[in-house]
């Protein structure tokens, strides 16, 4: 029978827990990948405390794996959790063996019944020379013309006419597109972008453009079909 010195949380996971466990892997990727390679993300499981990270990127700057134990100050914060039930994130710096130091941030993961079953922690190492940390945040300048566009809005309607509005003017400028077939043209492309999965989008582009919403229906027909 397997034993933990740290029962309180139930040790032996559910099915469920395990795939709520699972389901925070690619946001730690996703937060490496946005962060940039300054960052280690670590995924702790509570199920097995002496080898409790299940999840590492960027380990090199701690030197872990998967299948490391957990931290002492990891313990700490168990040992809090049980005590009073405080699962609030936690940011602070520490240091890493080779003297880096850190800025640390850690949040408890909820599994099955909101049970508690792992930790989210997040150490940025700002041992590196800042203006190197900062290029990685920054856009590469001789490649600026692959930054994305994205429209950040308070409103569903605010996205729906500024993406109009990028549509009409990348149709516009398109000399091969002519004259009739230009409200067709604008209808298809915002289907490619999505935009159409708004409710407000078949009134709105059939207003601007000047056309039924039964003509919008009837291209969203031939896309799709």
């Amino acid at each position: 029978m397997k034993t933990t010195a740290y029962s309180s949380f139930n040790a032996e996971f559910t099915d469920k827990d395990k795939e709520f466990l699972v389901t925070y892997f690619r946001l730690a990727d996703t937060i490496a990948d946005f962060i940039g390679p300054h960052c280690e993300v670590v995924i702790h499981s509570f199920e097995s405390l002496e080898k409790s990270v299940v999840k590492i990127v960027n380990g090199h700057h701690t030197g872990r794996k998967v299948g490391s134990p957990i931290t002492d100050l990891g313990l700490k914060m168990l040992s809090l959790i049980e005590k009073t039930g405080e699962v609030t994130p936690k940011s602070y710096f520490t240091t890493s063996k080779d003297g880096s130091l850190l800025k640390s941030t850690t949040c408890v993961l909820a599994g099955e019944n909101g049970k508690p079953i792992g930790l989210f922690c997040i150490n940025m190492n700002l041992s590196h020379p800042f203006p190197e940390i900062i290029k990685t945040l920054m856009p590469d300048m001789a490649h600026s013309h692959v930054t994305v566009s994205e429209n950040f809005s308070s409103c569903a309607t605010d996205v729906i006419e500024q993406a109009l509005d990028h549509a009409i003017q990348e149709i516009e400028s398109d000399a091969s597109v002519n004259l009739k077939g230009k409200n067709k043209a604008i209808t298809k492309l915002l289907l490619e972008n999505g935009i159409f999965e708004l409710k407000e989008a078949t009134a709105m582009v059939s207003e601007r453009l000047g056309i039924t919403r039964h003509a919008i229906y009837k291209y969203l027909r031939e896309f799709k079909s």
